[in-house]
């Protein structure tokens, strides 16, 4: 079997493009995996600064999730308004009620509206306007 290093080179390049971990191709009898790992940490300071390190993320992870979250249901890219240019669906400060729209998330060239799971006032917008989001992502944070 010969590799075809072209559409190995053309799927990391997707890595890159799209910020995915891995990327698996399949075709007839081949099948290409390819993924990438972004932590890169000197072992040294691993030791010196574990407990720092837990420590400091944790309390940063409270101060932030401490709310309602509003996670993605889809895989697909999270889009802020309704078109561009136009007003925001959410911003922070704002009063929001259950049902309300707060983004919407294109898959497959299908827009599909995010709706609130609770009443609240927004306090994290935890995603950019064009980002791609995964399943489960939170992408707001309400109070």
């Amino acid at each position: 079997m010969k590799i075809d290093k072209k559409i190995i080179k053309e799927l990391s390049d997707y890595l890159d493009e799209f910020n995915l971990t891995e990327l698996e191709y399949t075709e007839k009898d081949t099948k290409i995996k390819v993924s990438k790992n972004n932590i890169s940490i000197n072992n040294q300071n691993i030791r010196s600064s574990k407990s720092n390190l837990v420590s400091d993320t944790n309390d940063k992870i409270e101060k932030i999730k401490s709310g309602i979250e509003i996670t993605s249901p889809i895989i697909g890219t999270a889009y802020h308004a309704p078109e561009p240019g136009a007003k925001k669906f959410v911003e922070i400060g704002k009063k929001i009620k259950k049902g309300d729209t707060v983004m919407i998330v294109e898959a497959m060239k299908t827009m599909n509206h995010v709706p609130s799971t609770s009443d609240g006032i927004v306090k994290k917008v935890c995603v950019e306007d064009g980002q791609p989001v995964e399943f489960g992502q939170t992408i707001i944070i309400l109070e």
